[in-house]
C-alpha cells in the first residue's frame, strides 16, 4: 500500500508575485473608494484618539488610512503595489492631510518592534500567502497595550462566495490557506491569541450597491485585479458560464427588488488588544 501523500508546500514567493501582478491589473481604487465606509468604522471601534501612531497595512488605496488621519492621528500608509499608493497619496492631498506613504510588504514590515500604537488593515492583509508571517508582522510593529484592528470578509459572505466561484474556474495555489479564514474566530486565535489580551469581534456587513448585478460584473471584471485576471485566462465559453455563475449567486442574494443591486456581504470586524 501506497504511504498519503504529504501536503503540498506552496511556494509562497511565486504566489505572491502572482498575487502583486493581479492586484496591480485593472484600478481597485476605483472599487476600494465605494468601501469608504468600512475604515471609517474600524477607526470608530480601534477608539483612534488624535496623536496615535497608526500603521496602514496593505492599505490599498488609501480607506482607513484616511480615516485614521480624519481623527489627527499620525498615520503611515503601506501597499507593495504603487499605483494603489499614488491614488492614496492623491486623495490625501485634496484633502489636505500629511500621511507618510510607503511601499512595504505585510509579511516582512520595514519599522521597529512595537513603532505603533494601533496597526490595522481592511480587506487587505488578508490576502497575503504566508498568514502566520503577516499576523505576526503586525503583532510585532503594535507596541505593548496597543491594538490592532482588522475587517475581513467571511467565508460564508458575497465576497467568500465569489471567491469560491473563481476557485472552481481557476484552481487556488496548493498549499496556501484561503483568504476568508481570517474572517473566522478560530484562525484569528490562531494567529493572535498568544499576544492579545483580549480580542472583540463583531459581525457587519458591507453592502455593495450598483445599477444592476450586470453593472457590478462590468465594473469588477474590469478593474478588480483578480476576477481580471481569471476571466482572462478562461476562453470564451468558460468565461461566459464564470460570469452566469456570478450572475446567479448576485441574484440569489440582491435584496434590491427594482433591478438595482443592493446586497449586503458579511465581514468580521475585529480589535485585538495586544498584551502589555
Amino acid at each position: 500500500m501506497s504511504s498519503p501523500s504529504p501536503n503540498p508546500v506552496a511556494d509562497l514567493a511565486a504566489v505572491k508575485a502572482r498575487q502583486q501582478a493581479a492586484w496591480s491589473t485593472g484600478n481597485y481604487a476605483l472599487i476600494g473608494s465605494t468601501l469608504q465606509i468600512v475604515g471609517e468604522n474600524l477607526c470608530e471601534a480601534l477608539d483612534l484618539r488624535s496623536g496615535m501612531r497608526v500603521l496602514d497595512v496593505a492599505a490599498g488605496n488609501g480607506n482607513a488610512t484616511l480615516a485614521a488621519a480624519r481623527r489627527w492621528c499620525e498615520v503611515t500608509s503601506t501597499d507593495y503595489v504603487p499605483t494603489l499608493l499614488d491614488s492614496a497619496r492623491r486623495r490625501a492631498e485634496a484633502n489636505g492631510f500629511a500621511i507618510d506613504f510607503q511601499q512595504a510588504d505585510a509579511e516582512n514590515l520595514p519599522f521597529a518592534d512595537a513603532a505603533f500604537d494601533v496597526v490595522l488593515s481592511t480587506f487587505g492583509v488578508m490576502f497575503t500567502p504566508d498568514q502566520d508571517r503577516a499576523a505576526s508582522e503586525m503583532a510585532r510593529v503594535c507596541r505593548p497595550g496597543g491594538r490592532i484592528g482588522l475587517a475581513n470578509w467571511t467565508p460564508d459572505s458575497f465576497i467568500g462566495q465569489v471567491f469560491r466561484t473563481i476557485g472552481r474556474y481557476i484552481p487556488p495555489a496548493a498549499g496556501v490557506k484561503s483568504p476568508a479564514s481570517w474572517g473566522t474566530r478560530a484562525r484569528l486565535e490562531e494567529m493572535f491569541g498568544q499576544v492579545a489580551a483580549d480580542i472583540r469581534i463583531a459581525e457587519r456587513a458591507f453592502v455593495f450597491r450598483y445599477r444592476s448585478p450586470q453593472h457590478w460584473l462590468d465594473v469588477f471584471r474590469t478593474y478588480y485585479g483578480p476576477m481580471n485576471k481569471a476571466f482572462a485566462a478562461l476562453d470564451e465559453s468558460r468565461q461566459q458560464a464564470f460570469a452566469q455563475d456570478l450572475l446567479d449567486l448576485m441574484a440569489s442574494l440582491n435584496r434590491s427588488g427594482d433591478g438595482t443591486l443592493v446586497l449586503p456581504s458579511p465581514y468580521l470586524e475585529v480589535v485585538v488588544e495586544r498584551k502589555a
